[in-house]
């Protein structure tokens, strides 16, 4: 298997990529709440690097093929399952969630915490809205945060306990099974949708949000399940904060950012959830020498630059591998045999992207205009969710020699990328 530093090269000239200190002050974000979420995300370092580790092991799985990706997964899949089928479920049928916590000698801190919010306490007690699955924290957990660490508001502290709290019944083998997985955080950046838990079966054993590891699962109480997990479950930061964290995979759509003032853009679009496809530095690389000269270091190139970034994301569509918030009025999901097609609209003059959901060996797979694939799915973020392309997204023309429309952008020549984009530049 590749190293991912052998899967993501540099690109051919540096006047594309930048340092990897390179300043994020243009870093598309949304307000003062978001830089207190993200602080979380800087000061707590671990979650940082194990979420570093993660992506490599995600963006090294997508470049290793996925054939050779499924044989691993299957087998630690049958590890997993095994230890979690072999066992017996610990069952409380007298006590309700909060009751199992506060009783249990290994999760005082969390437990602790919940008696401070009286809704979340009702919540974890009650019996009459259905059953619930609480992910909660070892006290071990809470070593990684720093004891300096300013204390952070009680409405943060509650959407992070809600954070840990699925909605319905979700044991071991159905949290296995799943992609994402709905929360009691209902996000009022999703249109009071409910937030997302991203689950993955990895090589590294079942990850929640690509750090947090379940330890303990399938804790039976009267009103749902408990599992145990070692690492807290923060809120996400908003997409483009996510994507700020990792400069190393991430440096030249950054630097196309900040180039293009895209951060400015953004703030005066309002929208209630949205889908960012964000390409890889291998992305970039891609285009080839002249596209991204063009593109980086002319004046001109740098309004089509902005066309493109505009074709990557898509407003009041949040679009997961296994669950869609529309707040559209007219996205509509096609199902076939294979899948199922989505048209998303873009903040490009309203250009749809389609996206295409199926399965290959047992595992969902996302494809963008038929040629691009996802190669990191479901990356959470406050106001919707982050998939990584393997190719940069440009507007289709139909060639003069046949009908058909052509995405592909491998190698493009600056005359073909500019005739697909000529109509749309400001």
């Amino acid at each position: 298997m590749k190293l991912v530093a052998a899967a993501l090269p540099v690109l051919a000239s540096a006047f594309v990529l930048p340092p990897d200190q390179a300043p994020l002050s243009h870093v598309p974000q949304a307000g003062h709440e978001d830089a207190h979420h993200a602080s979380w995300w800087e000061q707590v370092q671990h979650r940082k690097e194990s979420l570093a580790s993660a992506w490599d092991e995600a963006l090294d799985t997508a470049q290793s093929g996925l054939e050779h990706a499924a044989d691993a997964v299957e087998a630690q899949w049958n590890e997993v399952a095994s230890s979690f089928n072999g066992g017996h479920q610990h069952e409380f049928p007298e006590q309700t969630i909060y009751q199992v916590i506060s009783d249990s000698k290994y999760t005082t801190k969390f437990a602790k915490i919940v008696d401070h919010h009286p809704d979340v306490v009702k919540l974890l007690n009650s019996t009459d809205a259905g059953n619930y699955t609480l992910f909660v924290p070892l006290d071990s957990a809470f070593e990684h945060i720093p004891e300096h660490h300013k204390k952070p508001s009680d409405d943060f502290v509650e959407a992070l306990l809600l954070y840990h709290v699925a909605l319905g019944n979700y044991p071991a083998g159905r949290v296995l099974h799943s992609h994402t997985i709905p929360t009691a955080l209902n996000e009022s950046f999703l249109g009071g949708d409910a937030q997302r838990l991203r689950v993955r079966l990895g090589l590294r054993g079942v990850k929640l949000n690509f750090y947090s590891s379940l330890v303990a699962t399938d804790f039976a109480t009267k009103n749902g399940l408990v599992h145990a997990i070692g690492d807290i479950l923060v809120p996400p930061p908003f997409a483009g904060r996510e994507i700020s964290l990792f400069p190393q995979y991430f440096s030249t759509l950054l630097l196309a950012w900040e180039k293009t003032d895209f951060g400015k853009f953004v703030h005066g679009v309002k929208t209630t959830g949205t889908t960012v496809f964000a390409p890889s530095n291998e992305a970039f690389s891609r285009l080839g020498t002249r596209a991204n000269a063009f593109l980086f270091n002319t004046e001109t190139g740098l309004k089509y630059l902005n066309a493109i970034l505009k074709y990557h994301v898509t407003a009041n569509a949040t679009l997961y591998s296994d669950a869609y918030y529309d707040h559209t009025s007219d996205e509509d999901a096609v199902n076939s045999a294979s899948g199922t097609h989505y048209e998303l609209t873009t903040l490009l003059h309203d250009l749809h992207l389609g996206v295409d959901v199926g399965r290959v060996l047992g595992f969902l797979t996302l494809r963008v205009n038929g040629f691009s694939r996802v190669t990191v799915q479901d990356g959470i973020a406050r106001n919707g969710v982050v998939h990584v392309v393997d190719k940069v997204l440009i507007p289709p023309h139909k060639h003069h020699s046949h009908e058909e429309e052509v995405f592909e952008t491998d190698d493009i020549s600056v005359e073909e990328l500019k005739e697909r984009l000529d109509e749309y530049v400001e």
